[in-house]
């Protein structure tokens, strides 16, 4: 049976609120306004129990012009959240979370995978924040002018406008994301910040040695200053590229062992509603994927043969059977409930504010 998370407050770090079966999965960047947030989209989202999710917009790659691109990102999920107020509302604070599970609706986090629009002008940091932006991943997988993405090969770390680019953060109370940064980058991230840092969706590297997936001293780092590590439902959790929902407990079993509990929760990086027909979906995977690779923007690991989520932890059900495997590992309702979204909601509490 599975396990109620009802009265759980349940925060996916990243995700994705969107019908996939109806988006275009062969471009290789799906924008805000391509999303199809349609009647099932909302219906899955409400029956999967998920109290917030911090959805991607702005720009993460590709030919845009990034800051006016994410003007226009951020418009767009303003429109969203309008259409759809009766389900959907904004969170700009820790409180809100609460605030969408009292109500009843989806909270929506905006959140960028990539500091790119911030381009050589750190003030531009406080203008995403007032238009609501509450987290910032510094890079995404290649370097930018901030530091290195964890395909970049030289592994720099933070380059002195992406220090300032910290500092602005810090300022401003926006999450310091260091998914998909490079080791050094992350690590300098971590230390220079005067405010917990996140991890929002990764593996551990010390179970796969992609990279993608963090070392043992990053995910120490972060935790040890009072940050969060999400475990997202990815393919770098087993080293074949076929993960299944016991790698994701793998996963977060040794982040807990590593961070401690009240420092671990999860960043599924997909969707809750899910692909209906799989195998029309692999000729478009490969598509895609050739198109990543193409742009240098693809991460090791990816691959045509191997989806980009865990196929049997999907769907409505997802995170009850998360839930339910941890339960089969010993973990309390406790330790499950701050897994599924405490966690994440302290470490907002500490950034953003009650």
């Amino acid at each position: 049976m599975s396990v109620d998370i009802t009265d759980h407050i349940v925060v996916n770090a990243l995700g994705v609120l969107d019908n996939p079966n109806v988006a275009d999965t062969g471009t290789l960047v799906q924008t805000s306004d391509s999303l199809t947030i349609d009647a099932r989209t909302l219906a899955d989202a409400h029956a999967s129990g998920v109290t917030a999710i911090n959805v991607t917009l702005g720009y993460t790659m590709g030919d845009f012009d990034p800051y006016p691109h994410t003007l226009r990102e951020i418009e767009t999920w303003d429109a969203i959240i309008a259409t759809h107020h009766e389900h959907l509302m904004r969170i700009d604070t820790a409180a809100d979370i609460a605030e969408a599970k009292r109500t009843g609706r989806i909270g929506i986090i905006y959140g960028f995978q990539n500091a790119a629009a911030v381009e050589d002008r750190p003030e531009r940091v406080a203008t995403f924040a007032r238009q609501g932006v509450r987290i910032i991943q510094l890079t995404y997988n290649q370097a930018n002018q901030i530091g290195d993405g964890s395909m970049a090969p030289g592994n720099r770390g933070l380059t002195p406008l992406g220090r300032e680019v910290v500092e602005a953060l810090n300022e401003q109370r926006v999450m310091v994301d260091l998914s998909h940064s490079g080791e050094r980058t992350c690590l300098e991230a971590a230390r220079l910040s005067r405010q917990p840092v996140s991890i929002n969706h990764t593996g551990c590297r010390a179970l796969v040695d992609l990279p993608r997936n963090k070392t043992d001293e990053e995910l120490r780092l972060v935790a040890s200053q009072g940050g969060f590590v999400g475990i997202y439902f990815m393919p770098f959790l087993n080293a074949s590229g076929h993960a299944r929902a016991r790698d994701v407990v793998d996963h977060i079993v040794h982040a807990v062992n590593v961070c401690g509990e009240d420092h671990v929760g999860i960043g599924t990086d997909g969707t809750i509603t899910p692909i209906d027909d799989l195998d029309a979906y692999r000729a478009r995977l490969a598509e895609h994927v050739a198109l990543r690779r193409q742009a240098g923007a693809s991460a090791v690991g990816e691959r045509s043969d191997t989806f980009p989520f865990v196929v049997d932890l999907r769907g409505v059900d997802q995170f009850r059977e998360l839930a339910r495997l941890l339960e089969e590992r010993g973990y309390s309702s406790t330790r499950i409930e701050k897994i599924l979204g405490r966690n994440f909601r302290a470490y907002a509490e500490t950034v953003w504010g009650g």
